[in-house]
Formats: structure tokens, sequence, C-alpha cells
């Protein structure tokens, strides 16, 4: 369903509740409360408790609706005729699928007002190891990403901007001249080595590949410049959220965004590796903490590469050595129909001692439809350790499984610069979709 439509039937919605004494925020409260997908766990029997006002039915996502055909493997409250199946979201729900398909669901406001269309998908009952271990990261750029673009004194004293209207922040340079350039310092060099003549850039902005010329200019010193500004890797310490019986692993729990762009990074390469926890910097309102870890990037110290860099985390695999090191039992994943709030607990190094080990904090709010990926929890750490050690969340502990009623439900992501105790984390089977 298009932006515009999902508006224009929430705009109909609000004129017949408004005449029934209702606003529009009871709407949008009703609209997140019902996920945009759901994921069931094959062979499983589940129940879905959302407790909103509005019915539907389910088909087979490859099935026109109009010619629905009984959803294979999967058991409801109710079957119509014609082949959909029929649920009330105001009343349980229990959900049986034998058959990792995807379906539909299409509901309505009072069984009325067509409101929303939902994915239901049956994915593998799966076990993961929460790791909760300190990692080094390093990644390097799919080409050399334009961070930004500006002027500089040249030779001549006059102002020079070879670049303006051609590059733009978020650009990635994939090769000058026809050649391909892997690196900032080669770049660096094609540019100082062009004696002021015209060179065609190959440029990759979003999902679009073209060519650009662009003539360098002399700087007061006579080298020869673009006026733009580049990066090429992005290196910090997080944490291990898990491993897979394939020696796969999940980390972080978000992307790794530029630093000054703030766009996530495409990355073409990346390792993981040991690092130690060194020092806590202690966090305060208004000021977030961080993680101090030493990393040496030598071959010996490599754990794993890093192959996708995503919304939801950083994902790769990791070497068999550092594999028999993560000594955690594997636990089931908690999807986000099984997250209550209340108690549970992060896996986390905060020391120098490279056993992670839990701290109680509190689940405050959970967002089945959150707009962002990435805070679909809401959590404050109560453990009073943790608290007197770090203050809260702080910098480095992005990735933290987060551990509820022994099941893995998600992973600490984030933290509120104005209450360190408090942040947010991510569901854990959003971090397995990315």
């Amino acid at each position: 369903m298009g932006k515009r439509a999902v508006i224009k039937r929430i705009f109909q919605a609000a004129i017949i509740l408004a005449a029934l004494g209702m606003g529009s925020a009871w709407i949008i409260f009703t609209w997140e409360k019902i996920p945009a997908s759901i994921r069931i766990k094959a062979g499983v029997r589940q129940e879905l408790n959302l407790n909103v006002p509005v019915s539907g039915e389910v088909y087979l996502e490859q099935e026109p609706k109009e010619e629905a055909v009984p959803a294979a493997g999967m058991q409801m409250q109710r079957v119509k005729s014609g082949g959909s199946i029929s649920v009330n979201l105001k009343e349980p729900v229990v959900l049986v699928a034998n058959q990792m398909q995807t379906y539909k669901m299409d509901v309505k406001l009072f069984g009325v007002i067509p409101f929303k269309t939902v994915d239901v998908q049956v994915i593998p009952d799966e076990m993961l190891i929460p790791a909760g271990v300190p990692i080094g990261i390093y990644v390097k750029t799919d080409g050399i990403l334009v961070i930004a673009e500006g002027e500089f004194e040249g030779f001549d004293h006059m102002r020079k901007e070879p670049a303006k209207h051609l590059l733009q922040e978020g650009d990635y340079i994939l090769g000058v001249d026809g050649n391909e350039v892997e690196s900032k310092a080669a770049f660096m060099e094609f540019v100082a080595a062009s004696g002021g003549e015209e060179m065609v850039l190959t440029i990759r902005r979003k999902e679009e590949v073209f060519d650009v010329k662009v003539k360098p200019e002399q700087n007061v010193a006579g080298e020869y410049k673009l006026g733009i500004w580049i990066r090429d890797n992005a290196q910090g310490v997080g944490t291990m959220t898990y491993l897979e019986p394939d020696n796969s692993f999940g980390a972080l729990g978000h992307g790794i965004n530029d630093t000054d762009t703030t766009l996530l990074m495409e990355v073409k390469s990346g390792s993981l590796y040991k690092t130690e926890i060194v020092a806590v910097k202690k966090g305060k309102d208004g000021t977030p903490g961080e993680l101090t870890g030493v990393i040496d990037y030598n071959l010996s110290n490599k754990i794993g590469t890093v192959e996708t860099n995503s919304v939801g985390g950083i994902f790769g695999t990791l070497n068999e050595e550092t594999v028999e090191s993560i000594t955690a039992q594997a636990l089931p994943i908690g999807l986000k129909q099984d997250v209550r709030t209340g108690s549970a607990r992060i896996l986390c190094c905060v020391d120098g001692n490279s056993t992670p080990r839990q701290y109680e904090i509190e689940i405050k709010a959970i967002h089945l439809d959150h707009d962002n990926v990435n805070r679909g929890l809401e959590i404050q750490v109560t453990d009073p350790q943790l608290l007197e050690q770090t203050g809260g969340i702080v910098q480095g502990m992005s990735g933290s499984p987060i551990l509820q009623d022994g099941k893995i439900i998600g992973a600490v992501t984030h933290v509120l610069v104005n209450d360190p105790t408090r942040g947010y984390g991510i569901f854990i089977e959003n971090m397995l979709s990315q």
C-alpha cells in the first residue's frame, strides 16, 4: 500500500472517529500497535495479543486476494469461504504455521474501514548464542566517500571551487579516467599528478552510476586540489550481539554511519579484531559516556570478517578460534509478540575482564511499528553495579544482547543524552531480517 493511500485511509478513519467523539491521536495509537510485519516461527504455536478493534483476512502473498487460496499449513481462529483466513485482533489470535511462506493480512477498523496491510512471515525456529563481547571494527568503503565539498584559496589567491555542483555529500568516487580507485591515498595521487588537466570521475550517487568531468586547481602551495573532503574507512569499538551455528555473527544493532554526513556507509570489506576495554568514561546528563578499547590492527588479532553493513547492524563470519572462545549457551529468539514490559537483562563487558556478564534492565515501552527500526524497545538500566561503573548505557555497548524469559529478544542501540540510564534497543527479529 502506497504512502498516499495509507494517509487517505487514515484521514477517512479520522473523520468517522471524530464523529464518534474520538480523535486522530487514537488512530495513530492503534496504527502503531499493529506491526507492519509479524514473524512467526515454523512449527511453533504462538499467540498474538494486540487488543485492537480491527479484524482482517490472511492470504498467501503470491495469490491475488480475489483468488485467495487456503493458507497452507497455517491454523487460526476461523477460515472463511473462498480460501482466506479471518482474524479478529481484538481477541488473542493463535498462530501455527509449518511451511516457511509469506502471507498478507489486510485489516479494517471495526471490521469496516480499510486500515493497514501487514506482512506475516514464517521463519525458522532459530537458536542463537548471545555473545556480548567487545569487538574492534575496521571497514573499507565501497569507493571513496565524499563527505563535503567546498572552496580553497588558489595559487592566484582567488577563491577556487572545482567540484561545486559536480560532486556532493554522500557520493562515492569509483574511478578516475577509467581506472578503478580503491583508496583515499590513491585518489589523492591521481589528483596531484593531473597537472591541472580535466579528469573524468566515475561516481555512484545512491543507485545511479555516472561520469563527471572536473578540473583540479592549484592551491596557494601549488598543489592540485578538487576542494572536497573524502574518507575511505571507519573504525571503532562495539559489541557482538549473537553467533549462529554456521559461525556467522550479528553486531551493533545499528549500521556504521559516517560521522560527518550521518549516512549509512556503503562497505566493500571489513574486519573484526580483538579488543580489550581499558577505561570507561561515565555517562552524565547531557554527556554520553564511552568504553575505551585498545585495538591492535595486526593480522594475528583479526577474529573475523565484516560482509554487510545495514541499518540493523553489521554482519559477517568469525574464525574458528573465536567461535570456540564464546561459550554461552544457545537461546531461542524472542519475537516482538513475545516481548513484555518489565525486567530483562543485557549481556556485555565494561571492564578489562573479557568474560561478559549480565546486568539488570527494565523494558519501559515496546513499539511494534516504530518508524526507526533501531528503536523498537525503550530500556532503562537498573543494575546498581552497572550504574556505578558506567552511569548507564555508554558508547561501545551498542550490540549488547537483551535477554528476557530465557530468550534473546534484541540488542542495545542508543542512549538518551539527557538521561544515560535510558536508551533504545532493536528487536532481534529486525536484526535477523537484515
